[in-house]
């Protein structure tokens, strides 16, 4: 057996030991760990990762794949579109059905009603990541540098918001646009950048934020902070609450911005049986949530013991937790009961970030594919 197979049994025999001691459960990983070591050198940071400081936090236990979220092949038959770059985070769509998303290497790009060749429009510096409408043009989070807005027939890129009380942002995320222009955003991490994404996840602590930016004044304004790992952003079809994904908490929360509870939160979908991503308003008012990859019952069983998870993330990549190829993609109503599940548990196209639903069909962007994918409702 190679190296790699026994250290994940190894791993896999401690974490599945997950009523023992800490130092029980610790002892077979610190012995991988010391393997790794004597392969590749005493480092502090193995493989250069980021230094984390744990959280603890005892998940609630998975609805598993039953249910209303059974398992099924809804997006099986999904269309592919490539889109001559890597990892479309998100995607939108327009009246006419052009299709829009940004690239790895900060391409903004265009595709054709029903299909063809991606044309690049604009270029961004930093991680292109969600998008949404601001009036006519497109408003792109950049990963490092905030909030772009983007005029799509010229591809003049004009910055917005890039810091917040004189710190830039490390990791803007999503975002959803009111009528009168009213931005609310995600920062997904002040600690980690996009790079790091990983280290945030198994760090589990409230690095995110929730903003409202005022693009008349000018005004920004934190409305939420202490989430873990902030993530997609929707508006309810008559906008009387704002839906911002907590992808570490395996939530989707609720603030009130109308009515009698406005200014208040509240928990709109929780106990996911995925890692909630970026979030959209259908056109007759379904909310539609990415999961980028089922629930892993190893990371939940690590996330209430902070040493042991902080051993398991200093080795190497191939040994740790990890997202699966499983298409996964929920729909809400207005009271957060699920109405659609749309899956592919064979990954056909897999960890979806972006869903948008147009014309009869959903539209899906990956962090990790080369393209696009089309499925219809």
């Amino acid at each position: 057996m190679s190296f790699l197979s026994t250290a994940r049994a190894t791993i896999a025999t401690a974490v599945g030991s997950a009523g023992g001691s800490l130092a029980k459960l610790a002892a077979p990983v610190a012995a991988v760990g010391g393997h790794v070591r004597g392969l590749l050198g005493d480092h502090d940071r193995l493989l250069g990762k980021a230094d984390i400081d744990p959280g603890s936090w005892t998940a609630p236990p998975a609805p598993g794949l039953t249910g209303v979220f059974a398992p099924n092949n809804r997006l099986a038959g999904a269309e592919f579109w490539p889109a001559g770059g890597n990892g479309p985070e998100d995607v939108l769509v327009d009246d006419a059905g052009n299709v829009y998303t940004g690239l790895e290497d900060g391409s903004i790009v265009r595709y054709p009603a029903g299909g063809g060749t991606a044309a690049k429009i604009a270029r961004v510096n930093g991680r292109p990541l969600g998008l949404e409408w601001l009036g006519d043009n497109l408003l792109v989070c950049s990963s490092s540098s905030g909030l772009l807005e983007i005029n799509p027939k010229n591809g003049r890129v004009r910055p917005l918001l890039g810091e917040f009380e004189g710190v830039p942002f490390k990791f803007c995320n999503n975002a959803a646009v009111q009528g009168d222009g009213t931005i609310w955003f995600t920062d997904s991490s002040t600690k980690f950048g996009f790079d790091d994404f990983y280290s945030d996840i198994f760090e589990h602590q409230p690095n995110g934020r929730l903003f409202r930016y005022d693009i008349v004044d000018h005004a920004v304004e934190l409305v939420d902070d202490g989430l873990y790992f902030a993530n997609g952003v929707a508006l309810a079809a008559d906008e009387s609450y704002v839906l911002y994904a907590e992808t570490g908490q395996y939530r989707i929360n609720r603030r009130w911005l109308t009515g009698p509870a406005a200014g208040t939160k509240d928990v709109f979908a929780e106990n996911l049986p995925g890692l909630p991503d970026n979030l959209s308003t259908g056109p007759t008012g379904t909310i539609w949530a990415a999961l980028v990859t089922p629930r892993d019952a190893k990371l939940d069983q690590l996330l209430p013991r902070p040493g042991l998870r902080k051993a398991v993330y200093l080795l190497p990549d191939a040994l740790r937790p990890d997202t699966q190829r499983h298409g996964f993609v929920l729909g809400f109503d207005q009271r957060g009961e699920v109405t659609h599940n749309l899956q592919d548990p064979r990954g056909g196209f897999a960890e979806i970030t972006g869903v948008r639903e147009h014309n009869g069909f959903v539209y899906l962007g990956s962090l990790h594919e080369s393209g696009i994918a089309r499925a219809r409702l």
